[in-house]
This record gives structure tokens, C-alpha cells and sequence, in this order.
């Protein structure tokens, strides 16, 4: 005897408020499933607050993420956060994609307290992603917000839409950079940075 399906309910409404859940279930319907088992009951209530999470980027603001911590400092050498962990989505798929991310920029006047750099990467890959495309934004963010003599930005990331379809490889990886200012300039400063992410392993 199936059950009778419990109500779908809006999680978390977002940026537009629209329901999810519902097209969830109409989608597993597309599918061949018994939406009614019990397996499958609650699924699109909770796919929806998976995806209003995976997404929540988008409405996140960088400017009260950083709050105050930009600080006055007499310091004009390299800062280096190495290994943020970050996972993002897909806009071609809504697969995931994951990875880490090295950030490094070359300090003028001002320091950004170190927690905040991977809250700024959390901040663009929760949203629908291309690794270029987010690469290039966390580094532009923090050129904008700390004004530095340069910005480096390495990814390194797998992919769901290659691993598990399409040409289904994998141990493939995929690296993308972003520099800017001094790092894009100099090329002893872009060396220096890449030696330095690279040896720390």
C-alpha cells in the first residue's frame, strides 16, 4: 500500500521564494520513480534546502563578510592561505566540481584577517560555477577590497560531469589561475608564489 506523499513545504525561499520541492518531485516523476515510496517521501523537500545552501552565495554580502577585519599594517610582502577547501556546482550539469584554492597577494597598506579569505571563496562557489569564472572572482574581490600590489589565485579541482559522465575520467584534474597586478606583472613574483604552494606539499 503506498503512502500518501507529505506536504511540500517551502525551504528557505531565497532569492525569489519560487518552490523547488515541486519541480523536484515532478522531475523524479520524469524519472520512472514512485515519488510515494519511502524512500523518496521527503527527497524534494530536502534537495531544496541542499540547493538553497549549495547556492546561498549568491545572496551572501562581501562586505559584511568582511566586516571590519581589514586592517592598517606596515607590511609589503606576500601573504599565502593555502589549501581552502571548496565545493561548488556545475552550470552546465549542476554536478559538483571540488577541490582547493591557494590565495596570495602582496600587501600595500592593508591585511585581511586570515579566516576571511575562505569565506570569500565559500561566497562564489556556492552559486552555479565554472571553475574559470570563480577562480578570476575571488581574486578580483580581494583586489578590490584590499587594493594590493597584486593578487594570485590558483584552483585545483575534480569534476563530476567528467568523472561520473560524459568522457568519464576519474583521476582528472583540472587547474585554473587568476593574477593579477604583481603577479601578473613580474614574473619572479608569479614564481616565487607558485614555488611556494607547490614545495608546501
Amino acid at each position: 500500500m503506498k503512502r500518501k506523499r507529505a506536504e511540500i513545504k517551502i525551504l528557505e525561499p531565497g532569492r525569489t521564494g519560487k518552490p523547488i520541492a515541486p519541480l523536484i518531485a515532478s522531475v523524479l516523476d520524469s524519472l520512472g520513480e514512485d515519488t510515494q515510496r519511502d524512500g523518496l517521501l521527503r527527497t524534494p523537500e530536502r534537495v531544496e534546502k541542499a540547493l538553497r545552501f549549495l547556492t546561498s552565495g549568491y545572496t551572501t554580502d562581501i562586505d559584511k563578510l568582511v566586516n571590519d577585519a581589514i586592517f592598517d599594517v606596515k607590511y609589503d610582502e606576500m601573504v599565502i592561505v593555502r589549501d581552502i577547501e571548496f565545493f561548488s556546482m556545475c552550470e552546465h550539469h549542476m554536478l559538483p566540481f571540488y577541490g582547493k584554492m591557494h590565495v596570495a597577494y602582496i600587501a600595500k597598506s592593508k591585511v585581511i584577517g586570515l579566516s576571511k579569505l575562505p569565506r570569500i571563496v565559500d561566497a562564489f562557489a556556492r552559486r552555479l560555477q565554472i571553475q574559470e569564472r570563480l577562480t578570476q572572482q575571488v581574486a578580483e574581490c580581494i583586489q578590490e577590497k584590499l587594493e594590493p600590489m597584486g593578487v594570485g589565485v590558483v584552483a585545483e579541482a575534480q569534476h563530476f560531469c567528467m568523472m561520473m559522465r560524459g568522457v568519464e575520467k576519474q583521476h582528472s584534474g583540472t587547474v585554473t589561475s587568476a593574477m593579477l597586478g604583481a603577479f601578473r606583472e613580474n614574473k619572479e613574483t608569479r614564481d616565487e608564489f607558485l614555488s611556494l604552494i607547490r614545495n608546501g606539499k
